[in-house]
């Protein structure tokens, strides 16, 4: 196996990947380069690089990915209305393609022969991080360490760090490991483990409980172009500062939290809490305004897909060209999903209240209970006649043994 002489680690500051960053060091005799993607974690983000370089890093690189991270990754899969099991937004299982990108990037960059990442070898990311750079550059070799090393707990991780002078931002009392990022935030762990458990008063980070919510609702309007979100009460936004304002609206009322149980893709069920704000009132939006603009057929088409491209995203799978091919077909279904949508948030609820489309299929004519001269239902008559020919021919054929009967119908 060739020798690493330098390998890429992608680096959060937390307890996994400050260990991780020594342990390299020791175990291959190798140089680390440091690579943190800036999705919108906010404070975890402060003195990260002087933190790596410290702890044994040759070199530090700080990405500001988070419009990257919004334009390209989580608005084409909020446009496929993706939700994995029928209830998760995705938020930490869409981040991992782009820092894998980002990860390869710079190793190619810096000539290294291996890049490294935090995951365990019980979860998804290791597949994410691993199916992603397989993907874009198979030569460079990817090291697992949790996959390799005698640690088997995070008691023992602490115990390492100690041991090292390692400074590790861990609390013994919020035993939880999370993610954030733009999109969500994500806590496994602690009590959480046991899923008779409710999650403790200090399980919360973006989302006020809905005790505490405003009395009052508020009611927001959002700008939709082609499937894609652009502004909100009329005034415009970048993609990243469009889901933090989102995300500063839903938290305060209350709305996107869910805690599941899902399954892995290793194959085992594992138990989360995820607060995802203004992907739920995105989500929401959306999906109402495909209702007013989206072709009946096309809709139906590819909500049949939905569950085929959560998994995709889920399982790791961002860089397949299956996943390519439907981004493509979804694509071309959301040329009209151009409108706005009016929507009241409050106490945990997104009520979409109105919507409205230059592409409207909605005809009020044809739709209307009063009286109207486009639409004669004397022609309903033979079209139910014919979607029901095979209910008709199934019963004659069962019961009377294909003799034929009356039309009782006429």
């Amino acid at each position: 196996m060739q020798k690493v002489d330098k390998v890429v680690l992608a680096y959060s500051g937390g307890l996994d990947t400050s260990i991780i960053l020594k342990w390299l060091k020791n175990n291959y005799d190798c140089e680390v380069v440091c690579m943190t993607a800036d999705l919108g974690q906010g404070e975890e983000m402060d003195g990260i690089e002087e933190k790596a370089l410290k702890t044994g890093a040759v070199k530090a690189y700080v990405e500001d990915l988070r419009e990257e991270f919004v334009r390209d990754y989580v608005f084409p899969m909020f446009r496929a209305n993706a939700l994995y099991e029928g209830r998760y937004l995705l938020g930490t299982a869409i981040a991992r393609p782009l820092i894998s990108k980002r990860m390869v990037e710079i190793a190619e960059m810096e000539g290294a022969q291996a890049v490294s990442h935090g995951a365990t070898g019980k979860g998804n990311d290791q597949v994410r991080f691993e199916l992603a750079t397989m993907a874009l550059n198979p030569r460079l070799r990817t090291i697992a360490p949790w996959r390799e090393w005698e640690l088997k707990s995070r008691t023992d991780l602490i115990n390492f760090a100690q041991e090292n002078d390692i400074p590790i931002p861990v609390s013994r009392t919020k035993p939880w490991s999370i993610d954030a990022n733009l999109l969500h935030t994500s806590f496994e762990g602690g009590e959480l483990e046991d899923p008779w458990n409710a999650p403790g008063p200090d399980c919360y980070r973006n989302i006020t409980p809905p005790e505490r919510c405003p009395d009052e609702p508020e009611e927001i309007t959002i700008d939709f172009e082609a499937g894609d979100p652009i502004a909100i009460n009329s005034v415009k936004y970048s993609p990243a500062a469009l889901l933090a304002k989102l995300n500063e609206l839903g938290g305060r009322h209350g709305i996107g939290r869910i805690d599941m149980v899902e399954n892995r893709f290793v194959g085992m069920k594992s138990r989360g809490v995820y607060e995802t704000p203004g992907g739920t009132i995105l989500a929401a939006a959306h999906r109402d305004l495909e209702g007013l603009c989206m072709d009946r057929e096309m809709m139906h088409l590819r909500d049949t897909l939905i569950p085929r491209y959560a998994e995709m995203v889920y399982y790791g799978y961002w860089f397949s060209p299956e996943r390519e091919a439907l981004q493509a077909m979804i694509d071309k279904s959301q040329e009209k999903v151009t409108g706005t949508v009016r929507v009241k948030l409050y106490k945990g609820n997104c009520v979409p209240l109105g919507r409205k489309s230059p592409f409207s299929l909605y005809n009020p004519e044809l739709a209307t209970f009063e009286e109207d001269y486009v639409y004669d239902q004397a022609d309903a008559a033979g079209f139910i006649k014919l979607v029901g020919l095979r209910l008709k021919g199934r019963m004659q054929q069962s019961k009377w043994g294909g003799k034929e009967i009356e039309d009782s119908c006429e």
